[in-house]
């Protein structure tokens, strides 16, 4: 089950809109949708990604309007560069940079979104990716 549905991009695009582009072709909303979710996952491989997002089988654990959101813009945005004259592009190409320039700060540590579950690295004994850690002692005052 996918986060989002061909439906659900109706919040940010008319349903006669997306018929237009797509005419009437459902298989090219779902590649749009399958695009999206593949571009947003590069961004969080941090994250439990079968929690987030679901496979063909399960239904995601973790309803976040967040990632839906950004998952629809960047959808938004495939659909529109099939698009003919007439739309104006340069809001979703907005909403499409935005969406991935957050992606971005949360792969880098920058921001924290809420209950989105880490992935399980119990079985690994080094840090996933780039990430360092280190520790000390505490600072020591001797008076003489």
């Amino acid at each position: 089950m996918p986060i989002i549905k061909p439906a659900d991009l109706e919040t940010n695009l008319y349903a006669e809109i997306i018929n237009e582009i797509t005419r009437g072709d459902d298989a090219i909303t779902q590649r749009a949708i399958s695009a999206a979710v593949q571009e947003t996952k590069q961004y969080l491989a941090r994250y439990d990604l079968l929690q987030l997002f679901g496979d063909e089988n399960t239904d995601p654990t973790i309803q976040d309007e967040y990632l839906k959101l950004l998952v629809k813009n960047i959808a938004c945005w495939h659909l529109l560069s099939l698009s003919p004259n007439g739309i104006d592009e340069t809001s979703f190409r907005r909403a499409y940079e935005d969406a991935l320039s957050g992606l971005r700060a949360i792969m880098n540590g920058q921001a924290q979104p809420e209950s989105w579950p880490y992935k399980d690295t119990s079985e690994n004994s080094t840090p996933p990716g780039d990430s360092i850690s280190w520790s000390s002692n505490a600072k020591r005052s001797n008076y003489f």
